[in-house]
């Protein structure tokens, strides 16, 4: 009966999204003269020993006769121009035409790519990002002397804590095929932290999807997923673990941002060690130990990545737009965008506030927590997968951070035109993965 239900919930989902994108294509034919691409090939990858091609749809939903040009500028993710060039148009009252747009083979990277419409009715720029050989990115890690021994004192800290784990059935919110446990422990500087366990109750034992949260954001009991227990914590400053940090978005990530031994996420990352803990000294809830996945988006990406990297008895790793992957490129990529965004508006905002606090100085704390500098420790599986309009985690720094990952099984998708997210086919693709490594029917 729980299957048939988890089906009827995938094709209600599959239809919603079939609706929001069908919602979407309607939208974009309300303008006068609407202008589609698409890449030659479907995720946006290319090799350097290929042309770059983009098929491109321009159509005239007016009566009168469009005369003007297309124009195309290839720049480099940081803003360099690379390539320009332009087509003339001469588009007849609701009339089409389809172009291929042809950009000379390019070196290893990312790359921005604009196509300009100027004709008298329509004036408008289409962005898009496409890769080159993205596997063979490469970047520096800035990974200080004693890193290792900075992450070896922090976890030793860790352990001197007792975790006085308390435990809570949510009658309330459970349901006759899912018990909801309120789970409350003590991590890093004896700060309380708390999350929601979900575990079925036609089992003895499950699989465990361990879950943390995206910046400042508060994580729920997960009820969608009948084959895994899931586990959902919430760092500190996070969803329900709020009691003594409780700073909004503008201010968590630079908490203490010039202490390397006191800035926030030192003990936001020995907060996800902390629940590792706590699912493996609760294996009687039904918890099989053996297979733990840790997953998150955004500052989840990254929390995950640590944990895996900190922690072996993680036994798989997906994320998402992993947040703040090898800062030092993502610092001068965001500096070429016309308009600042998160995370490095923040850190850009801290500075103004602060005179005196360099990037150098930045760096001598963030080094440590750079999810690149933890890459290379990572050996269990993993996918990843990335939107490359994402200015949030520019694509250039996401595979930087993959690249390092010492993993010989691992995986990543490309979702061409998402921002700082992916999509339902990647979801699908993520059960699918999970499924075979834990070898779930």
């Amino acid at each position: 009966m729980k299957r048939i239900s988890y089906l009827l919930a995938f094709l209600f989902f599959t239809l919603a999204s079939s609706l929001r994108l069908a919602a979407q294509e309607a939208t974009e034919e309300t303008g006068d003269v609407v202008l589609k691409t698409a890449p030659q090939n479907k995720n946006a990858i290319f090799k350097s020993t290929e042309e770059v091609r983009y098929k491109i749809q321009v159509s005239n939903k007016t009566n009168s006769l469009q005369r003007g040009k297309l124009s195309y500028l290839v720049t480099t993710d940081e803003g360099k121009r690379v390539f320009l060039d332009s087509v003339k148009l001469n588009l007849k009252g609701k009339a089409s035409k389809d172009l291929v747009l042809t950009i000379p083979k390019k070196a290893t990277g990312f790359y921005r790519i604009n196509f300009m419409v100027n004709l008298p009715d329509y004036d408008d720029t289409v962005r898009r990002v496409f890769g080159v050989n993205p596997e063979q990115i490469r970047s520096q890690l800035h990974k200080p002397a004693d890193f290792d021994t900075f992450w070896k004192k922090s976890r030793e800290l860790l352990a001197k804590v007792a975790p006085d784990y308390r435990v809570l059935e949510r009658k309330d919110l459970s349901t006759p095929d899912k018990k909801v446990y309120s789970v409350e422990m003590h991590s890093y500087d004896n700060l309380i932290i708390r999350g929601w366990l979900v575990v079925p109750t036609d089992g003895s034992k499950f699989p465990v999807h361990y879950r943390v949260p995206g910046y400042v954001v508060t994580l729920k009991p997960n009820m969608d997923n009948d084959d895994f227990i899931a586990f959902d914590l919430n760092v500190r400053g996070n969803g329900n673990s709020q009691d003594v940090i409780n700073i909004g978005t503008d201010n968590y990530s630079v908490i203490n941002i010039e202490n390397k031994d006191k800035y926030i996420y030192r003990g936001v990352y020995m907060d996800c060690i902390r629940g590792l803990d706590f699912l493996y000294s609760h294996a009687n809830l039904g918890i099989d130990t053996s297979k733990i996945f840790v997953e998150g988006g955004s500052q989840g990406g990254s929390l995950a990545l640590v944990t895996a990297a900190l922690d072996k008895r993680v036994k798989l790793l997906t994320m998402q737009v992993p947040l703040y992957a090898d800062i030092h490129d993502g610092q001068a990529i965001s500096a070429s965008y016309n308009q600042q965004v998160f995370p490095f508006k923040v850190f850009r905002k801290y500075q103004s506030l602060h005179p005196g606090f360099s990037w150098d100085k930045f760096y001598a704390t963030f080094d440590y927590y750079d999810p690149q500098n933890f890459a290379p420790m990572v050996k269990c599986p993993v996918l990843m997968g990335i939107g490359l309009l994402d200015q949030f985690c520019p694509p250039r720094c996401s595979m930087a951070l993959y690249n390092h990952i010492s993993s010989t099984n691992k995986e990543y998708v490309c979702v061409p035109n998402s921002t700082h997210e992916v999509n339902f086919d990647y979801f699908m693709f993520q059960n699918l993965w999970l499924r075979e490594k834990f070898r779930i029917p």
